[in-house]
């Protein structure tokens, strides 16, 4: 199910009008902090564990509570606050499971989130999973299976994040290879207009 509630957010582009729109100010430093610390912090925790603490179950549950954390702030606060998107699961009367994905729809009036919000909102999603992909193989090849679970955790609670954005970004109906098409298809007509232009 697609929702649409007040401002548009561009992912990958956007035309002059909307960039000349938007400030550069965070006007959201709380929600952008916390967008970011708690996705650093577990991938710190992970790599200076061996020197933080001797305890493999302190540093698990350490870094469970903070990937824990991470998902619910940003699911549920900084999603909504930094670039207008939110997504949820909600069950109806006969007991069927239905997700909702809703982008903020342009309209008159309302708050336009900042490029630099934006920009770290969508920088924090995608970098991070990254991360935990690649923990996940250094995992498996330097044989330190204990840390597996772990590492899988982090991999699916940012990857849920992630796809639950992108959705709400692209649409529900919309898949990744439609959106990649248009947006390069796009790119190529402006580029073939401008140098027209130029003749």
């Amino acid at each position: 199910m697609i929702g649409q509630y007040e401002d548009d957010v561009p992912l990958f582009d956007e035309d002059d009008a909307t960039r000349r729109q938007r400030s550069s100010k965070i006007k959201h430093p709380l929600a952008s902090f916390f967008h970011l610390f708690f996705r650093a912090s577990a991938i710190l925790v992970y790599l200076l564990c061996e020197v933080l603490s001797s305890s493999f179950i302190a540093c698990m549950v350490t870094i469970i509570l903070l990937l824990s954390c991470d998902f619910w702030t940003v699911k549920n606060v900084t999603g909504r606050l930094m670039v207008g998107l939110r997504w949820w699961n909600q069950v109806d009367d006969d007991g069927k499971s239905h997700w909702v994905f809703e982008a903020r729809k342009q309209g008159t009036g309302r708050k336009v989130p900042t490029s630099a919000e934006s920009r770290i909102f969508w920088l924090g999603l995608i970098v991070c999973p990254v991360f935990w992909v690649f923990f996940v193989f250094s995992t498996l090849f330097s044989f330190k299976i204990k840390w597996l679970a772990v590492v899988i955790m982090g991999v699916a609670l940012q990857w849920a994040n992630l796809y639950g954005y992108v959705r709400c970004k692209v649409g529900g109906g919309t898949n990744l290879k439609n959106m990649a098409t248009s947006y390069f298809g796009r790119r190529f007509f402006t580029q073939a207009m401008n140098k027209q232009e130029e003749f």
